[in-house]
């Protein structure tokens, strides 16, 4: 018994140390540390409305391809710290663990950087990243800019076959990506060489971290969630995501396990590189945020001896420092890039890329004193962001018919919003129903609001609408709608002959077959995966072939009571326990609200 309470009571104190912060306000850390950096590199500038961190005009001699990224606050100096010449040319921020908007993206990507050269979207392969940044790429490139777009993934520490349609996550070892497309756009690469090095860096690439504990987020109640005194966890995530297991090991079991992970070719579920005794490579140690150098260099020393004892590899580099945080996660992660030829010539390898000068404070490179005289420099004058307006088009319907078809279908959603929340609270977050009712209430508003100048425009109307999802819904599902709201402009937009052209079901099943299309670039989400695609692609596919809304309303309903008896592959779902209770009762919420919207559809029809 008196075992137990010192453990508990070691295990509370561990709890609240970790709690404690110098700020009580996230949001003000966020904005205060981002302007840091223009403190520590006067070649910088930001964009304090939108967390956007960008090279100042005058400092970028040369036109080349602009590098966008960014994610979350509470990695840095991942992201915004690898803005500068030589690396990235803007960053976006969202708040602490969480995506930025599409639109901050979008801003980044067309008002902050020089474009001329086209631009490569960069995030790392998380979901709420992918769709945002995914969203900003498809708006560039709706604007005529030339863009791609890769998410990086190289984290070996959740498998294959956990990993499903969702794949690697992204972690340390992207930053080595991130210095490589940097200092490859900087030698004056086309936009495809510096995207097809970026996909090349990626498959040979493998990382995975361990931790001690898991992480407090500032402002936040304490969780009793932790990980166990005595125990790693090997894998875990920069969010607090789990890993493969839990272990008790002496740090040299544990490296055994990681580099095990990392480089057995044999293990089918973690073979993402192959190794021949030829091959050369270079080692990252990545420092989660909260372990001492000192004991950070004693890691690297053991890495790098069973490195040598075990696979016989002699990094060619060996880079450790503090690259992509937690917070101040207890842990660390090991990330091993293999040099294969890049097929770009002299001075283009990885190994030249990666050595490459980068003046950015997040990379180990000194800031020159030509950097130093911008200090005193004016603020940058930023441009006036662009609002997205579309020019008017030919394809028409009577608004009246708009409001009244749209608006039956949104009373619907906002009725049903308690039924979907009792749904999404037993197997999710529990905010699918608020969160669909606040879109639906919205986009009424704006549908009743006569000042709003609504017409028979049917694409300035969409695109009106598409302005409302995107600033009131947020989360997974908000970028999901709103992606494929976007396409659907540009789908009804492709069918505008030049005169006036009715918006009949015809043109609205072709503008939904390429929305679908789209949508498939940003989320590995396919019928029978038990998301809200269960409802929409039923609905889409059976408008175009049938051509009625009530045909369409009903394959949705059906699809959507089919996934009570699915498994999740996708969401949150997937973590949730006890599908005893829920199997065969509850559909999915998201399919649930979008088959109430479409069955409203239908009965005003």
């Amino acid at each position: 018994m008196k075992s137990e309470l010192l453990h508990q009571v070691h295990r509370t104190t561990r709890l609240l140390l970790s709690a404690k912060h110098f700020f009580s306000d996230p949001t003000h850390l966020v904005q205060t540390a981002l302007n840091s950096l223009t403190l520590t590199n006067p070649s910088l500038a930001f964009d304090r409305q939108n967390k956007i961190i960008f090279r100042r005009p005058e400092v970028v001699k040369k036109s080349k391809v602009a590098i966008v990224s960014g994610g979350g606050s509470g990695h840095e100096p991942a992201f915004a710290g690898y803005v500068g010449q030589g690396l990235l040319d803007a960053s976006a921020a969202g708040t602490i663990f969480a995506s930025p908007s599409a639109e901050q993206v979008r801003i980044a990507a067309m008002d902050r950087v020089n474009n001329e050269q086209g631009v490569l979207i960069i995030p790392m392969n998380y979901t709420g990243d992918v769709l945002n940044f995914g969203m900003a790429a498809e708006k560039a490139r709706a604007a005529g800019i030339k863009t791609e777009f890769f998410a990086i993934n190289d984290d070996v520490g959740v498998g294959k076959e956990r990993g499903g349609k969702v794949g690697r996550r992204g972690i340390g070892g992207g930053i080595f990506i991130l210095k490589i497309v940097g200092a490859l756009a900087e030698a004056g690469a086309s936009l495809e060489e510096v995207y097809k090095t970026a996909q090349l860096a990626n498959d040979n690439l493998v990382s995975v971290g361990s931790s001690l504990e898991h992480v407090h987020v500032p402002g936040r109640d304490v969780s009793e969630d932790s990980v166990p005194e005595g125990e790693v966890e090997v894998g875990m995530g920069i969010h607090n995501e789990p890993g493969s297991h839990r272990v008790k090991a002496t740090l040299v079991e544990l490296v055994k396990t990681m580099l095990l992970q990392l480089l057995d070719h044999n293990d089918p579920d973690r073979a993402f590189i192959t190794r021949k005794p030829e091959d050369k490579f270079v080692l990252l140690i990545n420092n989660l945020g909260g372990v001492s150098t000192l004991e950070l260099s004693g890691i690297t020393d053991e890495v790098y001896r069973q490195l040598g004892a075990d696979y016989k590899i002699k990094p060619e580099r060996i880079i450790q420092g503090t690259f992509l945080t937690s917070l101040n996660g207890l842990g660390f992660s090991v990330s091993l890039l293999k040099l294969v030829d890049t097929g770009l010539g002299p001075g283009k390898s990885f190994l030249e890329l990666i050595d490459a000068p980068a003046e950015a404070v997040g990379w180990a490179a000194p800031i020159t004193p030509a950097t130093w005289e911008h200090r005193n420099s004016p603020p940058v004058e930023l441009k006036q962001v662009k609002t997205g307006e579309q020019p008017p088009s030919n394809v028409k319907l009577d608004i009246s018919t708009i409001r009244t078809v749209l608006g039956a279908a949104l009373e619907r959603v906002i009725s049903a919003e308690p039924k979907i929340t009792h749904y999404d609270t037993i197997v999710g977050d529990g905010d699918c129903g608020v969160g669909l009712k606040r879109g639906a209430e919205a986009v009424l508003s704006l549908l009743n609001d006569s000042s709003a100048n609504l017409n028979d425009d049917v694409i300035n109307t969409v695109n009106r609408i598409v302005g409302v999802v995107e600033n009131t819904m947020d989360g997974t599902s908000g970028a999901i709608y709103a992606i494929f709201l976007n396409a659907l402009v540009h789908g009804l937009r492709e069918q505008d002959k030049g005169s006036e052209t009715p918006a009949n079901v015809d043109i609205w099943g072709t503008a939904l077959k390429y929305s679908l299309a789209a949508l498939g670039k940003y989320t590995p989400a396919k019928p029978g995966d038990r998301t809200m695609i269960d409802a929409l692609v039923p609905f889409c596919e059976t408008l175009v072939e049938k051509r009625d809304v009530h045909t369409a309303a009903k394959a949705a309903a059906e699809a959507t009571e089919a996934t009570k008896h699915m498994k999740a592959s996708l969401g949150r779902t997937v973590y949730v326990g006890g599908e005893d209770e829920w199997v065969g009762k509850i559909p999915d919420p998201g399919a649930y609200g979008l088959s109430v919207f479409f069955e409203g559809l239908a009965s005003a029809l």
